[in-house]
């Protein structure tokens, strides 16, 4: 059944309140706001959250649950191609539970509802956990859901394939209880953004399911024209009664389309939480790959420095994924994370104390920790193609410089062609790298932290500023500001000349290789691949084959 079925639309939840349109910048642009603040009133809704999001086997997982209906069938269940229920109830006696002032940042103190015992033999991966209305049929939608993840112990992983679930920036984008890191009714701060986010409430409608037919966030064709961005995700949202950002990070729209394009071509695969990298880093020790798939903005430098480890004594990384950022500090035990973004050098408590685990960007001179020092690639160098004002018309393909990499091997690909663009693999947020063209070929300056013999095998261009639009257009909620942070925090200036605006507003996206230690790293810097894999585009297909076969040695 589409998204946009009226009859659908009905049987939604109502996940109040409805978006307030509020007055924003210099009087030319309205913004409007909207967060999932779950009430009494409304349609039959419920929601759910566990005590953590990673578990070994042989532990509790303690589920903590509202509802508006008195009754719910409970289902845990291994998510993949062939689900797998470990555990059900039916006619779950249940209530429902307020919510507390501020909860997106002190969690919602719920009184626990059921646990679930995992046994000792219960297989790795992510465990969706389904609420359903027993007076509903089994076509109607869940009224909700939850996700958690349960890692391997044992020592030898063979050609598992690892993949790490992004979400640290799932988190910053959760809205549930009234504030994300971006927007929201957070007293005090530009646009109620909120600097601590809680893990102790559920996630946002959209972030763990999504029916067939909900849009991405990129639209499925080019303009042919000037005309308005495209915003039909939001759009898709508000009707619906989705998250504002549920196609910017979540289990549907990034990591379940891509465990589910694995195993059917053949790959065995295991599922971590990205707070693993930093609670319980000995997990990923015996894997041969990692692999990161679509939004993955949001990281620890302890997350990093597992990451480079791994690397350095032979592990190897396939990143599908981009925006490469912004530093994030994890909450005691991992119970939320804290980052103040563009605000950390005026506001985050730790600046002068220690102001390399400010929560910024990463290229900000205080921090020093450039992200192409761990993925050969950074945000700060890329950003945004086909989304919102910007590159509008870009080809949302990659083109081809070093056609004979190995990655492109089978494709039939030679210099120049460009491929992926049917798909728009190429498109949303992207990294890349200051760069130069020598003899027709770009290679790396170095001057952002780029791996020595680093190849930047294919290209497109990117930008972060909205050219060409009138300001009511804009996205950006300070117009072009992002390219004005960007260069500030780079050229460590307050207030860049215009000529260094522009010149940080040029960014790119690059597909590159390169080695570390004894292990490897690919990185397909956008978080549009996966879409490729979604539409079955041939060369999608056959480039991500290429590296799971060479770092799995299959």
């Amino acid at each position: 059944m589409s998204g946009n079925d009226e009859t659908e639309h009905r049987k939604q939840p109502a996940v109040g309140p409805w978006p307030v349109m509020t007055f924003s910048g210099s009087g030319e642009a309205w913004q409007s706001i909207w967060v999932e603040l779950p009430s009494k009133s409304g349609l039959p809704a419920a929601w759910c959250y566990s005590d953590k999001l990673s578990y070994k086997p042989g532990e509790k997982v303690s589920l903590f649950i509202s509802s508006t209906v008195t009754k719910l069938d409970v289902e845990v269940r291994r998510d993949g191609l062939k689900p797998v229920v470990i555990k059900h109830w039916d006619d779950l006696s249940v209530d429902f539970q307020e919510v507390p002032a501020q909860s997106y940042m002190n969690g919602c103190s719920w009184r626990e509802t059921v646990l679930v015992d995992l046994p000792e033999e219960v297989l790795p991966g992510a465990y969706i956990v389904e609420l359903r209305d027993p007076d509903a049929s089994q076509s109607e939608p869940a009224l909700g859901h939850h996700i958690f993840f349960v890692r391997a112990c044992k020592r030898d992983m063979g050609n598992t394939l690892l993949l790490m679930a992004c979400t640290s920036t799932w988190a910053a984008y959760n809205d549930w209880g009234g504030a994300s890191h971006y927007i929201g009714i957070h007293p005090d701060l530009p646009d109620g953004f909120s600097p601590i986010l809680s893990s102790q409430r559920p996630w946002a409608r959209g972030q763990v399911w999504l029916p067939p037919g909900a849009p991405r966030t990129v639209s499925k064709t080019r303009p042919r024209g000037p005309e308005q961005p495209y915003f039909g995700n939001k759009e898709w949202a508000f009707a619906n009664g989705y998250a504002r950002y549920y196609a910017s990070g979540g289990w549907p729209s990034y990591e379940r389309p891509f465990l589910l394009w694995a195993e059917a071509a053949g790959y065995d695969v295991h599922v971590i939480a990205q707070e693993d990298l930093e609670l319980n880093p000995e997990c990923i020790e015996n894997y041969r790959c990692l692999a990161i798939v679509g939004h993955d903005e949001y990281w620890s430098t302890p997350m990093r420095q597992t990451v480079e480890n791994y690397v350095d004594r032979g592990g190897k990384v396939a990143r599908f994924g981009a925006d490469f950022y912004t530093q994030i500090r994890l909450r005691e035990r991992g119970s939320g994370q804290i980052c103040y973004k563009s605000f950390a050098r005026e506001l985050d408590p730790i600046r002068n104390e220690n102001p390399k685990l400010m929560t910024g960007c990463w290229e900000d001179p205080l921090i020093g920790y450039p992200g192409a020092k761990t993925f050969g690639v950074t945000g700060a160098r890329g950003s945004y193609i086909a989304t919102f004002g910007m590159a509008q018309r870009s080809s949302r393909g990659y083109i081809v410089f070093r056609h004979k990499h190995w990655s492109l091997e089978g494709t039939g690909l030679g210099y120049g062609d460009t491929f992926g663009d049917e798909a728009s693999i190429c498109a949303y947020e992207v990294d890349g790298l200051e760069y130069r063209f020598e003899d027709g070929l770009p290679e790396p300056t170095e001057k952002d932290g780029a791996p020595d013999g680093l190849e930047i095998i294919a290209m497109n261009f990117a930008s972060k500023a909205e050219f060409g639009l009138p300001k009511f257009a804009h996205y950006l909620d300070r117009g072009d500001s992002f390219g004005r942070n960007v260069a500030s925090m780079i050229e460590g200036t307050v207030s860049p000349e215009a000529r260094l605006v522009e010149k940080h507003s040029r960014g790119s996206s690059m597909m590159v290789s390169f080695k570390g230690g004894r292990g490897e790293v690919f990185c397909a810097a956008s978080t549009e691949w996966v879409n490729g894999l979604i539409e079955r585009d041939f060369y999608a297909d056959i480039i991500t084959r290429n590296v799971l076969n060479k770092f799995l040695s299959l």
